[in-house]
């Protein structure tokens, strides 16, 4: 089986994550093969969909991928389930490149629209008939109503869609348990949550009951060919990455282009004051440093290896990691925590102002070479940085940006996450 369909929803907080984990999980432990992947730069719910379906979730980037990229990395054994961003058909600006919609016209899969009815009777049907006739080449297959307060009111919105001609494969009643907590980049993170077992049988629980499964895996469509797509090359032949709470903001599908291209990665924990291996380049990814700032400042460990690797490695950070490279970093409460001292750099936490967007980066240094498409998503202020810049940057709309980052000799890094060649 190599097909799937996309949930989506006409806008962020529908509960369109909800409903995937629950419909993931229900089907998994039906013991269908199924598996996962997001729309957009998003690191958070990819792991959510791993806990739920018990397989590897890439993200699908319409915006920062080519369509040869988004087949292959689409193409595989087993249903696969697409969760969209925002809502169907907002992206980038100016014209929404990089919506979920682009990866229902690129994939040709159809859509399920996760409705948020709890404020909304007869108005539903306008609603569902907009987003269905909108573009032609994205096919609504039907809606899964969210959130309902009653039988009653599930009567009423299932009576206002009928003339539409569009299946309801299920209405999800309003209960507890079914929703959890966020933090300010989003979701908290799989692996914070204790009872992440049960929230995700609970979740399915409701699925189970209220939506019919078969009714919806039945609308999947087969995926294109997977076709041959360039792959990011390896900026090292040994690469270690950190990996724990602190560090958990690494693309899947870098580290396998890596990987497949030959090198070899290996991984070690700040947070348990480990040092890395011996390599010819560390990698700090992002996360939430900023959470666990006290305790990296006193992982001696750790910091001895990272300034005894800088004498002889390159070492670069992204977002969480860049800011773990500089000299302080000031955390939400104002104070302020010493981190390795690598980069000329100062960022705080306690006046948080949120950066957000696509970047189209060209090195003017580090590991990378070639034109990079990135995304930039933080609510760090950078109270000093000095030093020369590592990457010139626009923003979606091709307007140029100020440099980003910083590089010292072996050292470099910046808020700005890698997703793929832009080439």
């Amino acid at each position: 089986m190599n097909c799937g369909f996309i949930i989506s929803a006409p806008s962020s907080g529908s509960g369109k994550t909800t409903i995937t984990l629950g419909v993931l999980r229900a089907l998994a432990r039906g013991g269908a093969k199924v598996r996962a992947a997001k729309s957009g730069p998003d690191y958070i719910d990819p792991r959510f969909h791993e806990a739920a379906c018990g397989a590897s979730c890439l993200n699908l980037d319409a915006w920062a991928m080519s369509e040869d990229r988004l087949r292959a990395l689409a193409a595989g054994d087993g249903l696969l389930i697409v969760e969209g961003a925002m809502g169907l058909f907002d992206g980038a600006p100016p014209r929404g490149k990089g919506a979920t919609a682009d990866l229902a016209r690129v994939l040709g899969l159809p859509v399920v629209l996760v409705i948020d009815a709890a404020k909304m009777a007869q108005s539903v049907a306008p609603l569902v008939a907009g987003f269905a006739r909108h573009d032609p080449e994205v096919r609504v297959a039907g809606v899964i109503l969210n959130k309902i307060g009653s039988s009653r009111h599930e009567a009423m919105l299932r009576r206002a869609l009928e003339p539409l001609d569009l299946p309801v494969f299920g209405a999800v009643h309003r209960q507890s348990g079914l929703t959890h907590p966020s933090r300010h980049l989003g979701l908290v993170q799989a692996g914070d949550r204790q009872d992440l077992d049960e929230f995700l049988d609970t979740v399915a629980n409701a699925i189970s009951g209220q939506v019919n499964l078969v009714a919806l895996t039945a609308i999947a469509s087969p995926l294109p060919a997977a076709g041959t797509a360039k792959r990011m090359p390896p900026p090292a032949q040994r690469i270690a990455i950190a990996r724990d709470q602190a560090f958990a903001f690494a693309y899947p599908h870098l580290l396998a282009d890596w990987r497949v291209q030959g090198a070899e990665l290996s991984y070690f924990s700040p947070l348990n004051d480990e040092a890395p291996a011996p390599a010819d380049m560390v990698f700090l990814p992002g996360g939430y440093p900023e959470l666990h700032a006290g305790t990296l400042a006193a992982a001696q460990k750790f910091q001895a290896g990272m300034r005894e690797s800088s004498q002889t490695t390159m070492i670069y950070g992204e977002c969480g990691g860049f800011m773990v490279l500089g000299k302080s970093l000031t955390d939400a409460r104002g104070i302020v925590h010493e981190m390795l001292g690598l980069l000329e750099l100062e960022t705080s936490f306690a006046k948080p102002k949120l950066q957000l967007g696509y970047r189209r980066l060209t090195p003017l240094g580090g590991p990378f070479s070639g034109p990079i498409n990135g995304h930039e998503f933080h609510y760090a202020t950078t109270l000093r940085a000095d030093g020369a810049t590592l990457f010139n940057a626009c923003d979606a709309e091709g307007n140029p940006l100020a440099p980003m980052g910083l590089q010292d000799g072996r050292i470099s890094g910046s808020f700005a996450h890698v997703i793929d060649r832009a080439d």
